[in-house]
């Protein structure tokens, strides 16, 4: 888990309104509160906390992103950070509402197997804060995301031969936010689960997996489904369920539901 304020003695000569290392360690937590309310839960349990920075190994899981450097660069460069408190923060978060809104109104267009159009416009420094992990369970090759978004992943890529990950090669790919359309692009999926198909054959190279609520109505994009299966993906989707999977044959487990692959949508959103 990563906790901004575990590093305001490092990121203190960057603010130029914070004297004090302790004012900055309060500032950041009343700015990432969600965050300091899992601390203080895991806390109270006595779960240990581990830094998940790029390089370091956590269970049988490798730490893909974000390095050090670059999490400290989002930190300073979100909305979310108090220097920028006052008017320009609230004009950033009005603004940043309405661009949110405008991403979510697009239209839908009929497309032939293959087309992809992704936006040019990525996601927010939160997402991208997101840490990404990498482990080989049962010979299957295992890369969860969270909710990296273009950065993130290129960071992924650009660290794969240092744990001995060669790229493509994902048997098993959690996509990032949700199936966010701002997260991923061609270039990225082709590095990381391989090239587009030809033709529209048979799936099963390897499987993704998205992480949706039913009642959220702009995510997983179309165009990301679309993607994903381009690639010869199984693509699995929870949309308000709980789903499982498994090597060989198992019992069936209450409250989930076997694993029913995605069908192809033949339109995406406008770009």
């Amino acid at each position: 888990m990563l906790r901004p304020w575990e590093y305001a003695e490092e990121l203190i000569e960057r603010f130029d309104t914070y004297e004090s290392v302790p004012h900055l360690q309060g500032a950041l937590r009343r700015a990432y509160a969600n965050l300091a309310a899992l601390e203080d839960i895991a806390i109270d349990k006595g779960i240990p906390i581990y830094e998940p920075f790029q390089g370091a190994q956590i269970g049988a899981f490798h730490v893909m992103a974000p390095s050090r450097e670059r999490y400290f660069d989002l930190i300073l460069t979100s909305n979310k950070t108090p220097e920028r408190s006052g008017m320009e923060s609230r004009v950033d978060s009005i603004f940043g509402t309405i661009m949110e809104k405008a991403k979510t109104a697009v239209a839908l267009l009929r497309a032939s197997w293959g087309a992809e159009a992704f936006p040019s416009g990525d996601t927010s420094n939160e997402n991208e804060m997101s840490v990404v992990q990498y482990a080989v369970l049962n010979g299957k090759k295992i890369l969860l995301t969270a909710d990296t978004g273009r950065n993130g992943l290129q960071e992924v890529i650009d660290y794969a031969p240092c744990v001995g990950l060669t790229l493509p090669g994902i048997d098993r790919f959690q996509v990032p936010h949700h199936g966010g359309r701002h997260n991923v692009n061609t270039d990225l999926l082709n590095a990381i689960v391989g090239p587009i198909l030809q033709e529209q054959q048979e799936t099963g190279h390897f499987q993704a997996y998205i992480s949706s609520a039913k009642a959220d109505e702009d995510h997983p994009r179309k165009v990301v489904q679309r993607a994903l299966i381009h690639r010869g993906a199984n693509l699995y989707m929870t949309e308000g369920q709980n789903i499982r999977m498994w090597g060989g044959a198992a019992p069936s487990r209450p409250g989930y539901t076997p694993l029913v692959p995605t069908a192809y949508p033949d339109s995406h959103e406008k770009a």
